[in-house]
């Protein structure tokens, strides 16, 4: 019965649901179905159904370019001021800087929460699939670490990812070269993780950004030490920086830095990776 009313909220998730509509398709009483389904899956089907609306505006977001008081006008809220605020209570980002900054980690590689960490939020394209905590048993310095974990039934699409984050201020970086760094630790990483780093302006377009995609740590690794080293122009308004698990598996992150470093040391910004072009045009006559 909870399959059969998940199955149709899925099918409808752009229709008006309400709980008459979907006790009377599994058959019960509303009363008695609003009952067995908060026992089964932990919310109430209003919830449900807000909270999987609001992943697939979400994946609009991220995957068209549909404008946003569209999306909120498809998935039935009154007003675009009406979906941010649901929007950001969920994601804890409106709409349009989600946009911006989960679409750029997708492209080189749903939904922010607050997470227990102080300062940190986790986020990703699926971030009730993962979990973070402090580990007080495995930590490279001090007392404890930061884990980072897919704790989700069933196999991740190629896709997933959690990233725990925070965002600052750059007034007190500005042109400067920072570099941003700590100890990572892996078990069983199916995907790939690492650190990553992002610079914005005043209108979130993007100044720098490295994820470590070209570096990226797989399987399981002791603990080791890796960086994001980043020059953050005078235009820069907001820093963001974290670590991204792709896939399954779990990530310890301990004895973060964020400093400033020389000229010396180059920047690993993911847009200056070049290729390595032949120094001539190859096979013009197409005989080889």
């Amino acid at each position: 019965m909870i399959h059969k009313s998940i199955d149709f909220i899925e099918r409808h998730l752009d229709e008006e649901l309400n709980l008459d509509r979907i006790a009377k398709e599994a058959g019960f009483s509303k009363f008695h179905f609003h009952r067995i389904f908060q026992k089964y899956v932990g919310k109430s089907p209003a919830e449900y159904i807000r909270t999987r609306k609001l992943s697939s505006a979400a994946h609009l977001l991220l995957n068209s370019e549909e404008r946003i008081l569209d999306i909120a006008v498809h998935y039935g809220f009154e007003s675009q001021e009406a979906f941010t605020r649901a929007f950001k209570g969920l994601y804890a980002l409106p709409p349009a800087e989600y946009r911006a900054q989960m679409k750029l980690l997708i492209q080189e590689s749903e939904e922010f929460t607050m997470s227990e960490i102080k300062g940190w939020l986790i986020t990703g394209t699926a971030p009730g699939n993962y979990k973070a905590a402090l580990d007080m048993q495995i930590y490279h310095k001090g007392r404890n670490s930061v884990s980072l974990e897919r704790t989700a039934d069933g196999s991740p699409d190629d896709s997933e990812f959690g990233t725990l984050m925070q965002q600052f201020d750059a007034k007190n970086y500005l042109g400067k070269r920072m570099r941003f760094a700590g100890f990572i630790r892996t078990s069983e990483v199916t995907g790939w993780c690492g650190l990553w780093m992002r610079i914005d302006d005043k209108l979130q377009n993007l100044l720098g950004f490295d994820n470590m995609q070209y570096r990226n740590i797989k399987g399981t690794n002791d603990w080791n030490y890796y960086a994001c080293v980043l020059d953050i122009p005078e235009e820069a308004d907001c820093i963001n920086i974290g670590i991204l698990l792709t896939g399954s598996g779990k990530v310890w992150l301990d004895d973060c830095t964020f400093d400033e470093v020389g000229m010396d040391i180059p920047v690993t910004d993911i847009r200056t990776r070049t290729q390595n072009f032949p120094l001539e045009p190859q096979n013009l006559k197409f005989e080889a």
